[in-house]
């Protein structure tokens, strides 16, 4: 699963916010005394699809769910979170009240006060200066400098600051010691998530910066800066893979990381005050390991694990249901905030024209995969949202009225790859309609390059025309029956045939399958080559549905890692961007119109296929108890509410 990298508006800490939701007392089970409270205990084992790659750098750089579930899991305390229903709310552990003013020039300033008494787990004190640290690390130029991928626009001072100009945050003012205030740049007020620019969560400078002992953060007046030391782009960037005495503020503690295998272990910290709720963890360990889609069913029940979250295809989720039912196992579902999809990169190859992505659309009939992979269990969409999505419920008879939902059709495929000017031979010859050959088309130099003196594989010189052949590079994650379906479906189709479309599967990690499609260089020259054009995943929204860089044409928001689609449609970068940055809090009305404007134009434009939404499933052993899930409240969430029964 994908997850976006985009850093809900240059907010500074409230990261992936989908998932499971977990409320009110935990009841039975009680201590010895009958305080009514759930005993500490017992472990749950919990089994990741996603393998764990081990980078706990803030997504900053990468954001693989399964190392993102364990950041968040050890890292918290942060002033704004969202609740069980993924509506903002101020943290009432750490924070003792934010004030937000306009100011004359359009910028608008949040002022936070942070609760005295914080502690990280190795029992060093927070104050207001760790809150700030993580802007000054953050916008940092060796933060970029590492190849961490933050932007800069919504601070005020911050892109002075990421550029090297000056050694002082001006936008970000450590007020005294338990205050701190964020004031944000005219152009990205209003935003119609406002209260999460008050965000930030607190860091330890022991982990960023290891060799500078007496580091600390200053300000005199006219901006946050560091004294008596210096950040490096080597030490923040080792700081991703320290897993021994880690420092962090969560409700739990890394124990232990096995590389070899890559599985986690985590453990309560007790010097954890609490969540938004004040509610304390009670589930002594939690383990992440890897569950494989062909045995996880069977390592459930076994007990080598105990929690499968997100189950997501039918035959796993009437094997999932069939263990509930013949006891032992409990389960939780619930509509999902997300969806499968076909993805394209837009910028090279046939992927970049239009007509070859609709016509891809038209080639797999993604009713008869619904039934096929969901098993009734969830339906088709056709843009970026979830069943669960509060705009979808509210304005379906619209988008019905207004979304192509591409039906399955050869001839419909067919007539848009002529009209997209695909009508020719290798040879310059006319294409014959049935031939079962590969189409071509006739592209410009600069449509036909992939690097500066490199063609897309296949580009033949015919009669002084270059011919770009209709030949699509997917890349699929190994041991995904997604992908094994879309090869049946899609890439081995007659059908695709016929249209004069080739298709070729390349397997590979999700790990390679993320460096290529974030096109990321620092893992490695090969991952920075436009190579695939079509990559099949899925995303998850958070509670705060902001799609505004995602479709960015800003050249220098996509060299720092936004619009990994790579996308050229000004009309959908305009409205991602109007749709929150044009919308006052609280304005729900504006906002939805905005946003099924956007819908709209993001289905003509379909830079990516929309597979499927479905019910998630999560299944458990029976000795866990009161951990119940929905899509806005995730696993990281709803555990500290969850206790162990056996």
């Amino acid at each position: 699963m994908s997850n976006s990298r985009k850093w809900l508006a240059g907010v500074l800490a409230l990261a992936m916010l989908a998932g499971c939701s977990g409320s009110g007392e935990a009841s039975g089970n009680t201590d010895s005394e009958g305080s009514g409270e759930p005993k500490v205990g017992g472990q749950i084992i919990y089994g990741s699809t996603t393998e764990l790659s081990g980078d706990l750098g803030n997504a900053w750089w990468t954001n693989n769910a399964s190392d993102a579930m364990i950041r968040q899991l050890i890292d918290d305390y942060g002033t704004v979170t969202t609740d069980q229903g993924g509506e903002l709310v101020e943290n009432a552990t750490t924070c003792a009240g934010i004030e937000s003013v306009a100011n004359d020039d359009g910028t608008k300033t949040f002022t936070v006060k942070i609760k005295e008494g914080l502690t990280f787990n190795n029992g060093d004190p927070i104050t207001a200066a760790n809150y700030v640290a993580y802007a000054l690390v953050a916008y940092s130029a060796q933060n970029k400098e590492a190849g961490a991928k933050v932007s800069s626009d919504q601070v005020v001072g911050a892109k002075e600051y990421q550029n090297g100009e000056t050694n002082k945050l001006s936008g970000v003012r450590l007020i005294d010691d338990y205050t701190y205030a964020i004031s944000i740049t005219s152009d990205y007020v209003p935003y119609y998530f406002e209260e999460s620019y008050a965000n930030l969560s607190p860091i330890s400078m022991k982990l960023y910066a290891p060799s500078q002992a007496d580091i600390k953060v200053a300000d005199d007046g006219d901006g946050a800066y560091f004294t008596d030391g210096e950040i490096t782009a080597s030490e923040l960037d080792a700081s991703r893979y320290v897993y021994a005495d880690r420092i962090s503020a969560g409700p739990y503690t890394l124990k232990e990381f096995d590389q070899a295998a890559l599985t986690a272990t985590l453990e309560i910290n007790p010097n954890y005050g609490g969540n938004f709720e004040g509610q304390k963890p009670h589930v002594e360990k939690i383990i992440v390991v890897k569950a494989e889609d062909e045995t996880q069913i069977d390592a459930l029940k076994t007990g080598a694990i105990d929690f499968l979250s997100a189950i997501t295809g039918g035959a796993q989720v009437n094997a999932a249901l069939d263990l509930v039912e013949a006891g032992g196992f409990s389960e939780v579902h619930y509509d999902r905030n997300g969806y499968g999809k076909l993805m394209f990169q837009c910028d090279f190859g046939p992927t970049q024209f239009k007509e070859v992505r609709h016509a891809v659309a038209y080639l797999l009939d993604r009713n008869e995969f619904a039934n096929q992979f969901c098993e009734g269990y969830g339906s088709v969409v056709h843009g970026p949202y979830g069943i669960a999505s509060w705009m979808y419920k509210d304005s379906k008879e619209q988008l019905a009225e207004k979304l192509e939902t591409y039906d399955y059709s050869l001839d419909k495929a067919v007539e848009v790859l002529k009209e997209g000017g695909w009508v020719y031979n290798a040879d310059g010859t006319d294409y014959v309609d049935g031939s079962g050959l590969v189409r071509y088309k006739e592209v410009t130099d600069e449509e036909a390059k992939v690097a500066e003196g490199k063609d897309y594989t296949g580009v033949v010189e015919v009669g002084g025309k270059k011919l770009m052949p209709l030949h699509i590079e997917w890349s699929s994650s190994e041991g995904n029956s997604v992908s094994e379906l879309l090869a049946v479906m899609l890439a081995n189709g007659e059908q695709t045939k016929q249209a004069g479309m080739e298709i070729n599967q390349n397997v590979m990690s999700f790990d390679d399958l993320l460096n290529y499609m974030y096109r990321d260089a620092t893992q490695g020259e090969q991952y920075g080559v436009k190579t695939y054009g079509m990559y099949n995943l899925a995303t998850n929204f958070t509670a705060l549905y902001d799609q505004s860089y995602q479709f960015t044409m800003d050249p220098d928001l996509v060299a720092q890692g936004w619009n990994t689609n790579f996308t050229d449609d000004e009309k959908l970068d305009k409205l991602s961007m109007d749709m929150v940055y044009g919308v006052e809090a609280g304005d729900d009305a504006t906002y939805l119109q905005t946003w099924v404007d956007f819908i709209d134009e993001w289905n003509d434009y379909l830079p990516e296929v929309p597979l499927y939404s479905n019910v998630y499933y999560d299944i458990m052993n029976s000795k866990i108890k009161n951990l119940e899930c929905n899509s806005l409240f995730d696993f990281y969430q709803a555990v500290v509410y969850a206790y162990i029964e056996e």
